[in-house]
């Protein structure tokens, strides 16, 4: 004789455990604590079985008697239902197990110690933020071009065209370290050249015409401001290394004898040891303010706290001070008045751009090269130095 709802909700527990039958093997299950499973008895190969269905009252009467039937539809096949049952549990699990969020992060970790922790946190806040809750869930080998496009549409219609650009290539990344922990065959990212929008190279704004170079630094020399920020500008100038790696240098990176800062991977936006060799006028800057600050852990120390760097808007804050607009100068535009200025007098490309800091792209010269050029790039800095007092003496 079938159930009736109303039998079923009103089943009671007993001191034992006993059970309500259906029809076609399917019944209620009820234990001494209260709970209700449905379970359906069958036979497979001859031998007697039970599929759990599920919970009264998530699982309705009517849902069970159709769990039942589609259970009786793959016994008519040859099919196992409870093993077939047990295999989908455990390809949810391993689904769950490689989506694209667990492998992304599980890559984050394995690659963290390559980036500074700023940079490390803004890879995987960009995920988290437009990444993640379109596709983190997904099986990694499911995802195709077309919904990593999607996702990436989303960022690049709020207009952060540079910003889609740089999680696609971290999109890349993540999927190319799937498939050598074989856990996906291929890289959709890689189908998506030339989908999005291009990026628009917005330059750092920087002074290169000699004569105005040498007006900036006369500029420097009248700043009226904090005396540790004028100390800043005249080395940014003199090091033109990036504006973070200058306001976070520590006095004990200085050694005046080998004329040398020397700055850790760990500070470096590509992770690797970086030398700036020191000009005599460096170092008379530097003995001077080692005079206020030398006590310190920080050369540029916060006007608020000795134990904190100055903060990122110091320089610049300093050159709006002077008359400077965001369009004329930049604190990262010393970079490219060094840049522009030493290429212009055939100083050697690779010792300009390896003073610069920019990226080793060969991984296994990584690790060496920091002192690569050292000899000439010293000659280049203690020229650096004599031309731009050269330069603010030509008025």
């Amino acid at each position: 004789m079938s159930l009736k709802d109303v039998s079923v909700r009103n089943a009671k527990p007993r001191e034992k455990a006993y059970k309500l039958t259906d029809e076609k093997g399917l019944y209620l299950f009820i234990s001494p604590n209260g709970s209700k499973a449905w379970r359906q008895k069958y036979r497979f190969l001859g031998k007697e079985k039970t599929l759990s269905i599920g919970l009264y009252p998530d699982i309705s009467l009517s849902e069970a008697r159709n769990a039942r039937d589609k259970a009786r539809k793959q016994l008519a096949e040859n099919i196992d239902p409870g093993a077939a049952k047990q295999l989908l549990k455990r390809s949810a699990k391993d689904a769950a197990a490689n989506s694209f969020e667990v492998i992304a992060r599980e890559w984050h970790v394995k690659f963290l110690n390559r980036w500074t922790k700023e940079h490390g946190e803004r890879i995987l806040s960009r995920l988290e933020q437009n990444i993640f809750p379109w596709l983190g869930e997904r099986p990694i080998s499911e995802i195709n071009a077309s919904e990593l496009l999607s996702a990436l549409r989303r960022i690049e219609a709020r207009g952060a065209i540079e910003t889609a650009h740089r999680i696609q290539q971290t999109c890349s990344q993540v999927f190319r370290y799937a498939i050598v922990t074989n856990r996906a065959e291929r890289n959709p990212a890689l189908d998506l050249h030339g989908a999005l929008a291009p990026v628009k190279k917005n330059h750092h704004a920087s002074i290169t015409d000699p004569n105005e170079v040498g007006n900036l630094l006369r500029a420097i020399d009248t700043y009226k401001g904090f005396f540790v920020t004028q100390c800043a500008l005249k080395l940014a100038a003199l090091f033109f290394v990036r504006p973070g790696e200058l306001r976070h240098a520590e006095w004990t990176e200085f050694n005046f004898e080998k004329e040398e800062w020397r700055i850790p991977a760990e500070k470096m936006k590509m992770r690797e040891t970086h030398i700036v060799p020191l000009s005599s006028q460096a170092i008379a800057i530097l003995r001077e303010l080692k005079a206020l600050t030398g006590n310190g852990k920080y050369v540029f120390p916060s006007m608020r706290s000795q134990d904190r760097p100055m903060s990122e808007n110091t320089v610049l804050d300093a050159l709006r001070r002077l008359g400077y607009t965001p369009d004329e100068m930049t604190g990262h535009g010393f970079r490219s008045m060094a840049s522009t200025l030493l290429n212009e007098q055939d100083w050697n490309r690779d010792a300009i751009e390896r003073q610069l800091a920019h990226g080793e792209r060969n991984t296994v010269r990584a690790a060496y090269n920091y002192a690569e050029h050292l000899p000439e790039r010293k000659k280049m800095m203690q020229h650096w130095a004599d031309y731009l007092d050269k330069l603010k003496k030509n008025h």
